[in-house]
C-alpha cells in the first residue's frame, strides 16, 4: 500500500547506528504470551503517520483490531526498525504504547505491519536494508516482545517482491523468532501481504512463499491485496476477490498438499481499497461489493479481512481520485467498517448486546413531503446500553433526521425522512446502524420516492445478489438502467460509460 515518506532528522543516520548498536538479540526478551487473535478477523489498516490516535479511531469505527502500517528502516542499509522509517517514532512504548494497551484492554489487538510500497521502492523494508538475519530477527522480536502481541504482518510489494536474497533472508529471519516463540510457550502468528491478479498470486509472490516452505517458515495468512490491478480491463471488484482468492487457494494446494480444504481457505486474507483504488475509476469498491464480499468471505471461512485504509473510510471527496483521506465516492463515515466489522469472530460473545429494527419495514415519500419510521431497539443480552444511531443509503435530495439520535437500548427514536421539492423517483434500500460499546448492529428501510415527475420507477429495484442477463431493466438511485451483459453485484452508476450498466435517464 502506498503512503507519503516522513521527513528526515538531520543526524538520522548518527541515531540509527546508536540505536542499532543496542539492539535485542534473538534468544532474549521477554515471551510473556499474548492474547491470539480470533479464528476469524477484521483488521483495517491504520496509517501511522498521520498523528491520529490509533485507539480513539478504532473506538468511533467500531473495529477491534487494526493493522498498524508500516514499520520500516530509516535508510537503506540500516538494521533498525522505526514506524513509517522515521528516528522520531522508534519501537518502544512511547511510540503507541498507550493506544496499543487501550486496544488490547477492550479485547482487541494491534498487528503490526512491516514493509509497504514506500519501503519496496526505497531499500527500506528491513529484510531488504539489513544483510544480517540475526539482527531483521532481532527487529521482529523487539516489535513483539515490545508491545505484546501475536501477529506480525510482512507487506511486500515492488522491489522487496523481487529481490529474491532479501526474501530468503526474511523468512530464515521469521523462522528464527517463531523457534524462539515456540521454546517460550508463546503464540505467534505471521502473515504476508501481496499484490495480486484477478486469478492468485503473481510469480514473484508464489515464489515467496515455495522460498517460505522451503526453509520451514510457516505462514499462517496468506493477505492478497485486491485493488490496484492496472490491467485495463472491466472490474466487478467484488467477483474479482472471489477469483483472486480462489485463485490463491489453489496455489496454497500445491504448497501445502496435506492441508484440507477448509484449512486451505483459513489461510486466506483478503484487503479491499474503499471507492477508488489508485487506478482510478475503472477500478472501484462500493458498499455494495463490500456487502458481497463479506458474505463471501463469512461463507468460505477465511481468516482476515481487511481494507487500506481505515482514513479512508469516509465520503470526503465524492467525485475524487484515490487518496489515503477518504474514499472517493458518495458514503457515510465509517460505511465500510460497520459493514466488515462483524466479520470478527470472538471466542466469547458479548455480556450485553442489543438490536435494532425498523417499524414499519417499508414506506414512501413524494417529492415536497415528509415520510417517518420508528427505530426500535431491545436488550438481547445482559444490561442495557447506550446506542449511537447513524443513517446511511439516502439518496440525494432526501433529507434525514433522528429524534433522539442517542437511545438506551429497549427505547425507540423516530426517524424522519424530508424530500426535496426536485427529487427523483426510485426505491432505496436505507440503512439504520445503532452502535453500542462493544458490537454494532443495523436495520434496513426500504423507502419508495414519488419525484417530482409524480411516477415512480417502474422497473424492479436493483439488487446486489441477483444475476442480471443482457435487456434486463432495474431502477436504481431515481433512474432506469438496462444490463448490457451478465452481471452480478456491480451496482448501476458505478460501471462508468464502457461498463455493464446503461443507463436509460430519470424515472
Amino acid at each position: 500500500m502506498r503512503r507519503k515518506r516522513s521527513l528526515r532528522a538531520a543526524l538520522a543516520a548518527t541515531v540509527t547506528a546508536v540505536v542499532a548498536a543496542g539492539m535485542t538479540v534473538i534468544g532474549g526478551g521477554t515471551a510473556e504470551a499474548a492474547t491470539p487473535l480470533p479464528p476469524r478477523v477484521f483488521a483495517p489498516y491504520f496509517e501511522a503517520w498521520t498523528g491520529e490516535s490509533p485507539a480513539a479511531m478504532a473506538k468511533e469505527a467500531g473495529v477491534k483490531y487494526l493493522t498498524m502500517a508500516f514499520i520500516q528502516t530509516e535508510a537503506k542499509g540500516s538494521c533498525t526498525p522505526y514506524w513509517n522509517g522515521s528516528t522520531s517514532t522508534p519501537i518502544s512504548q512511547a511510540t503507541f504504547g498507550e493506544d496499543i494497551k487501550t486496544i488490547q484492554a477492550r479485547g482487541g489487538d494491534i498487528i503490526p505491519s512491516f514493509g509497504g510500497y514506500t519501503a519496496g521502492t526505497t531499500g527500506t523494508e528491513i529484510a531488504e536494508s539489513c544483510s544480517d538475519v540475526d539482527k531483521i530477527a532481532a527487529a521482529y522480536q523487539k516489535v513483539i516482545t515490545t508491545y505484546d502481541i501475536s501477529r506480525l504482518d510482512m507487506d511486500i510489494e515492488v522491489n522487496a517482491l523481487d529481490n529474491t536474497a532479501s526474501v530468503d533472508r526474511r523468512n530464515k529471519a521469521i523462522k528464527k523468532v517463531q523457534d524462539w516463540a515456540a521454546q517460550n510457550g508463546r503464540k505467534l502468528e505471521v502473515s504476508y501481504t501481496l499484490p495480486t491478479t484477478t486469478r492468485g498470486l503473481a510469480e514473484s509472490g508464489l515464489a515467496l512463499l515455495r522460498n517460505a516452505v522451503s526453509n520451514g517458515t510457516k505462514v499462517d495468512v496468506a493477505n492478497i491485496m485486491t485493488f490496484d490491478y492496472y490491467d485495463n480491463q472491466p472490474h466487478d471488484m467484488a467477483k474479482d476477490t472471489e477469483t483472486a482468492a480462489q485463485g490463491l487457494r489453489d496455489q496454497l494446494a500445491r504448497l501445502y498438499p496435506n492441508k484440507t480444504d477448509a484449512q486451505l481457505w483459513g489461510m486466506i486474507g483478503v484487503t479491499e481499497m474503499p471507492g477508488v483504488d489508485d487506478f482510478g475509476p475503472a477500478e472501484t469498491f462500493t458498499l455494495a461489493n463490500a456487502r458481497q464480499v463479506y458474505n463471501w468471505a463469512v461463507g468460505k471461512g477465511i481468516n482476515t479481512l481487511s481494507m487500506w485504509a481505515l482514513q479512508r473510510d469516509n465520503g470526503g471527496c465524492p467525485g475524487g481520485g484515490a487518496r489515503n483521506d477518504c474514499s472517493g465516492i458518495e458514503q457515510n463515515t465509517w460505511d465500510f467498517s460497520r459493514i466488515f466489522a462483524p466479520f470478527t469472530s470472538d471466542t466469547k460473545p458479548p455480556t450485553s448486546d442489543f438490536s435494532v429494527t425498523t417499524t414499519p419495514t417499508s414506506g414512501s415519500v413524494t417529492a415536497g413531503g415528509t415520510a417517518t419510521t420508528t427505530v426500535r431497539t431491545a436488550v438481547t443480552a445482559g444490561d442495557a446500553q447506550k446506542i449511537d444511531l447513524t443513517v446511511s443509503g439516502a439518496p440525494k435530495g432526501i433529507a434525514t433526521s433522528l429524534s433522539p439520535r442517542s437511545v438506551t437500548a429497549g427505547d425507540s427514536s423516530t426517524l424522519t425522512f424530508t424530500a426535496a421539492p426536485e427529487v427523483k423517483s426510485g426505491t432505496y434500500t436505507i440503512s439504520v446502524n445503532g452502535a453500542g460499546a462493544d458490537v454494532n448492529h443495523s436495520a434496513s428501510y426500504t423507502l419508495t420516492v414519488v419525484g417530482d415527475n409524480g411516477s415512480e420507477c417502474s422497473a424492479s429495484p436493483w439488487s446486489a445478489e441477483k444475476v442480471y442477463t443482457g435487456g434486463q431493466q432495474v431502477s436504481h438511485q431515481g433512474h432506469t438502467w438496462k444490463a448490457k451483459w451478465w452481471t452480478v453485484g456491480e451496482e448501476p452508476g458505478t460501471t462508468g460509460e464502457w461498463g455493464v450498466w446503461q443507463d436509460l435517464g430519470a424515472c
